[in-house]
């Protein structure tokens, strides 16, 4: 019953409706309006260096947490990012993850070289950008290219026409095989997608299954250590994997597996 109230909330997110965010701001009318009759009896008695401007309620802040520490994209940036902090490689390439997040992690204390499908306006200190289609053949001068590559939450995406990339049912396999050819053998690769039963949800993304990864990687990476973060959003870090939990997805719908590899 949870994952179905999880997969019904998360479908009204999608389409713009936000069910926790509006019960939130409801709650928050009352308070709201006696703090601001509190805050312009207080200006009263005092010198107004502050004049009243527009109004800009914030309803819903007082009920949250002081921030988010678990999900998806909080645990897998974190854990890679430090991975490849103790690793410390020679050049680094990232493909396809988040510019404000995991990169933004790792340029804090090394340089990056970023490969993206879609442009890149901003310079970044310690931050080198390639506005680049990994489902396209690669530059012959990018091959074993760098001693370390993340993809972070991004092969999900290659040939589903999400970020105007050409589709293609097999995009996945195709930049699979190119950030192969990127990396140097011996070298270290980061690696997350979706997990769960084995499905495309288009235009979004594809989910895989642990099972089908394995297979895939198995005579091109050794498996150094897997880790993962549940359908609720908790990180499982390093965990064993056995032929049931690679079976059952560690029983998640729609988790996150975090592979860290060894080129073959």
């Amino acid at each position: 019953m949870k994952k179905l109230l999880r997969r019904i909330y998360s479908l009204l997110v999608m389409i713009g409706i936000d069910p926790r965010k509006s019960i939130y701001s409801i709650r928050g009318l009352p308070s709201y309006f006696r703090d601001l009759n509190t805050l312009k009896n207080q200006s009263k008695s005092t010198e107004k260096l502050f004049p009243f401007g527009k109004p800009y309620p914030c309803l819903e802040d007082r009920y949250r947490e002081s921030g988010s520490a678990k999900g998806y994209y909080f645990h897998q940036d974190l854990h890679v990012a430090r991975r490849i902090h103790i690793n410390n490689p020679t050049i680094h390439v990232d493909v396809g993850s988040r510019v404000d997040g995991f990169v933004a992690h790792v340029a804090s204390f090394r340089s990056v070289d970023v490969f993206d499908i879609r442009p890149l306006s901003t310079n970044i200190p310690n931050m080198r950008f390639k506005q680049a289609d990994l489902m396209a053949p690669i530059n012959e001068k990018l091959v074993s290219y760098c001693d370390s590559l993340s993809c972070l939450h991004a092969i999900e995406h290659f040939g589903l026409g999400r970020y105007g990339d050409p589709v293609n049912y097999d995009g996945h396999i195709v930049g699979l095989n190119n950030l192969n050819k990127i990396l140097k053998r011996g070298g270290k690769f980061y690696f997350s997608v979706p997990i769960g039963p084995q499905r495309i949800e288009f235009n979004a993304h594809r989910v895989f299954s642990v099972d089908y990864l394995l297979k895939h990687f198995a005579n091109k990476y050794q498996l150094d250590q897997f880790s993962f973060v549940d359908d609720s959003g908790d990180f499982h870090d390093n965990v064993p994997i056995t032929d049931l939990t690679a079976q059952n997805n560690f029983g998640c719908l729609y988790g996150c597996g975090i592979f860290e590899m060894t080129k073959l």
